[in-house]
């Protein structure tokens, strides 16, 4: 069964992954898991509590098929969590990895931005992490997948979704259908 792990933190942006583990464990009958840094229970910036079913420390890449880092204020911040290591395994073990928002800082900090195109809230985001890939920064507001990496800004999460789904061969009719469904408002005038 394909499984998704989407990292959540204290006051994470409940809005930003909300439509891909709907459509991924509703539709598409994928195994969503939630990790927080320690295990514990965490709040949204919108006030959802979320227990998750597993720490940062206890997720195994090899029985996962993507890992998901979703945005908060946290990340930008000295008290942003340590996940480097687990976001290199997964990379290294073929599995997609996505950060959307500052979750994206996340990534940076791993070192996976640094040699693939990808995208944030903004060019000025990603610098105090280390990261060295600002040639391979894309200005937009969609999503960006390069290999089994998907970065998004906040904004985006439906194109987020569609580039998870993408990344691991799931893009269809249905899915497009799917998108543009859920992205029509961005298109009235």
């Amino acid at each position: 069964m394909t499984t998704f792990v989407t990292i959540l933190t204290p006051g994470y942006a409940d809005w930003e992954t909300a439509l891909l583990n709907a459509a991924a464990r509703s539709y598409y009958g994928i195994n969503t898991l939630f990790a927080t840094p320690d295990g514990e229970e965490v709040v949204s910036s919108g006030g959802l509590k979320v227990t998750p079913h597993m720490a940062v420390a206890d997720i195994n890449v090899d029985e996962i098929d993507a890992l998901l880092v979703n945005g908060g204020t946290i990340w930008s911040t000295p008290c942003a969590p340590d996940i480097a290591e687990v976001l290199r395994k997964a990379h290294a073990a073929g599995k997609t990895v996505g950060g959307i928002c500052d979750g994206t800082l996340a990534l940076a900090r791993a070192g996976l931005l640094d040699e693939v195109a990808h995208t944030s809230n903004g060019p000025e985001s990603l610098p105090d992490t280390g990261y060295k890939g600002v040639e391979h920064y894309r200005d937009q507001p969609q999503a960006v997948l390069s290999g089994k990496i998907v970065t998004a800004p906040g904004t985006a999460p439906v194109s987020f979704m569609g580039a998870v789904f993408e990344s691991l061969g799931m893009r269809n009719g249905d899915m497009d259908f799917y998108l543009g469904l859920y992205g029509s408002e961005h298109k009235a005038a």
